[in-house]
């Protein structure tokens, strides 16, 4: 048995990846999209006629939206349609980080990439709308999740914020391994930060532990793997969501693979407790890596949004 079929026993494994392929080759349950990786699979030749069909379909739309973002948001969609008919379980598709300290403009854009679901003939039950964890996006998550709209909270880095996250009932949240681990290296270079040190590793586990003693319904996907190491040591994590070359490591290994996170046994070192909006922030302004990497994870986010934006602006124009 490989690693990647042991970890799957105890674990669902998720493809971070908008790359069909190899979803294809390593039949993850669920796969995870975010503006980053829809660019770059806009920008593989497999997805030409996918994009051109978006561009037209939005010149069509009778709509005071812009042409490009009425685009963007249809890509992002088909491509996870496309995503769906590969995996059994559940696509995550990101709103927007521009939105990442607007509730309202959050809420309005998950409502349009559900109904551009809905359309594609995909029941709200596949998806996730993934959501930064800013205050602001957990509160557009609380009310979305409210409305029967499950929501991924991503780019977490503190364990504030995923409480915050439980309290607020969010299906699923993405607290982010390797770059934690990048702070730490950047910042104390000289320290080890293999295995089980590795600071991101160790949140993660805080997480998971907090969640399953206090019974938190919320999943806990780890995310943002830099090694197989981080991997397996949070084998039994309720999912993982891994690049293709990672799953490839782990598929390619007939090495034992323990399990080391287990609800029946979890301890969480705190009480149970919740979070104000003036705790939240001052909790973030007291720790200079989730601050930090929240502040960059949103911009590259945007960047990347900006990005795709651009490509889709070329081809429209040639399409013309």
């Amino acid at each position: 048995m490989s690693k990647l079929d042991a970890l799957k026993a105890m674990t669902v494994v998720v493809a971070d990846t908008g790359d069909i392929e190899a979803i294809r080759q390593h039949k993850p349950q669920d796969a995870t999209t975010n503006p980053s990786l829809i660019l770059k699979a806009a920008e593989l030749p497999a997805y030409q006629s996918l994009i051109d069909d978006a561009l037209n379909w939005a010149k069509a739309q009778d709509s005071t939206d812009d042409v490009i973002a009425l685009a963007v948001d249809k890509t992002a969609v088909a491509i996870g349609t496309e995503i769906l008919k590969l995996v059994p379980g559940l696509v995550s598709t990101e709103v927007d980080a521009r939105l990442s300290y607007d509730t309202e403009a959050t809420i309005a854009k998950a409502h349009r990439l559900i109904e551009l679901y809905e359309q594609a003939g995909i029941g709200k039950d596949r998806i996730l709308i993934k959501i930064a964890s800013t205050w602001e996006g957990i509160k557009a998550a609380e009310q979305l999740e409210k409305e029967g709209i499950s929501c991924n909270l991503t780019l977490l880095f503190n364990f504030t914020q995923a409480v915050a996250c439980a309290e607020a009932g969010v299906t699923l949240i993405s607290p982010f391994v390797g770059r934690i681990l990048d702070w730490y290296k950047a910042n104390q270079p000289d320290t080890d930060f293999s295995g089980a040190n590795d600071p991101g590793v160790v949140s993660v586990s805080e997480i998971y532990n907090h969640y399953k003693a206090h019974g938190y319904k919320t999943v806990v996907m780890g995310a943002s793997f830099r090694n197989t190491g981080e991997i397996e040591c949070l084998a039994g994590c309720d999912k993982l969501t891994i690049s293709p070359d990672l799953l490839a490591q782990l598929s390619d290994s007939n090495d034992e693979l323990p399990q080391v996170l287990n609800a029946a046994n979890a301890v969480s070192n705190q009480p149970k407790f919740s979070v104000s909006e003036a705790e939240f922030r001052w909790a973030l302004n007291e720790d200079a890596m989730a601050t930090e990497k929240l502040s960059d994870g949103i911009r590259r986010f945007a960047q990347d949004q900006v990005k795709l934006e651009s490509l889709l602006r070329n081809r429209l124009e040639q399409l013309n």
